[in-house]
This record gives C-alpha cells, structure tokens and sequence, in this order.
C-alpha cells in the first residue's frame, strides 16, 4: 500500500516537472484584423497583422495593449483607438471606436487566425 502511494507521488511530479512552463490560450498566433469606418472622418479601412501569445495582443510598429480571454471575448487599445469584440474559432469581429483629428469615428473589425 506504501509503496502504491510512493509510486502515485513519483508520478504525479514528473508530470508537474515535465508540464510546459509557459500557458497557452486557444486563440494563440497570427491574426490579420481588418478594420472598416462606419461614422466620423477616420480611414475608410485599415489592415494590421496582430499576435496573441498567452492571451495578450501585440503588434510590431504600434502601441497595442489588450487581451482575449480564454472564451475569445476581445478587449483592446491600438494606438489610442479601443476595440472589442468576441473570437471563435479561427474567425472573430466586433466594434471599435476612436478619433481622427479630435473628430470621433466608429466601426466594425473582423479577424482570421493566419
């Protein structure tokens, strides 16, 4: 019986030892996001490629801060523009809102995982 426990133990820490040591979230990668103005005097549309690692979106060359939860619910802020917004899958869209020249402007984005 001692020695059944013992053997349990051993295993249970080789798996803790060999697990990785960084987390993933499902909507890890590559994703091109395209970006349409709806209302106000911002681009008529605007392309960027964004990479989620554990859940947190970059993107080379911008001041992007934001997150995707593990049930895809977007939140984000790309140079000074907020967007949110729901992934499923290798897709996702929502809105965004932002200003050009102090004018507000709003509009939808859509995503494809790459």
């Amino acid at each position: 019986m001692r020695f059944a426990r013992i053997a349990a133990f051993c295993a249970a820490s080789v798996t803790t030892l060999t697990a990785p040591a960084f987390a993933q979230t499902p909507y890890d990668g590559n994703w091109h996001v395209t970006i349409v103005t709806k209302s106000g005097t911002c681009e008529p549309t605007a392309s960027s490629l964004l990479t989620v690692a554990d859940g947190k979106i970059t993107a080379p060359g911008a001041n992007v801060s934001g997150t995707i939860g593990s049930g895809g619910l977007v939140k984000v802020s790309i140079n000074g523009a907020y967007a949110n917004g729901q992934l499923s899958g290798n897709a996702g869209s929502g809105k965004w809102n932002g200003a050009s020249a102090g004018i507000p402007c709003s509009g939808r984005w859509e995503a494809s995982r790459q």
